[in-house]
């Protein structure tokens, strides 16, 4: 297994995409912030060939409705291209925006409890879809959940349809 390694820059490939609302592209912003800030993120051996070492660069897109995950080094050298099918994250990111809407909403105008609560489900989403980014990684990315969690955020940032 090659040693956890990590990211020094992403980008969002969001060509053809609409354009995001105001929180969604601050839940974007802070995403990359944050991912940026601490991560970890690494390609497995292959056994055939020597995996290339990071740090990396990584670009997401959403491709003939597949996600792209593009690794390349510090260097700009192709470490790796994965495409993942979107239909096991389509229920999650719908409860995620669902969720995320109400929060939005509440924030406006509930009182703190109730905030709270809308904010301890969506955090439980947030966890599950966490969870479907390393299970889908498996075997491609190695990566921790914090780091999984956030690039869910920016997963669900692509997909979003306005």
């Amino acid at each position: 297994m090659a040693e956890i390694s990590y990211l020094t820059h992403i980008e969002l490939d969001d060509t053809g995409l609409p354009a995001p609302t105001p929180e969604v592209d601050q839940e974007r912003k802070i995403a990359i912030y944050d991912l940026i800030e601490d991560n970890a993120f690494g390609l497995p051996d292959k056994g055939d060939a020597p995996t290339p070492a990071g740090p990396y660069k990584l670009t997401l897109s959403i491709q003939d409705k597949r996600l792209v995950f593009d690794i390349v080094t510090e260097q700009d050298d192709k470490a790796g291209e994965f495409h993942l099918s979107l239909s096991p994250f389509r229920d999650t990111i719908k409860d995620y925006f669902q969720i995320c809407e109400a929060y939005f909403d509440a924030v406006k105008s509930l009182p703190a409890a109730q905030i709270e609560a809308i904010d301890m489900g969506r955090r439980g989403i947030h966890d599950e879809g966490g969870r479907l980014v390393q299970e889908r990684l498996e075997g491609k990315i190695e990566t921790d959940k914090r780091t999984a969690r956030r690039l869910f955020t920016l997963i669900c940032v692509l997909h979003f349809r306005g």
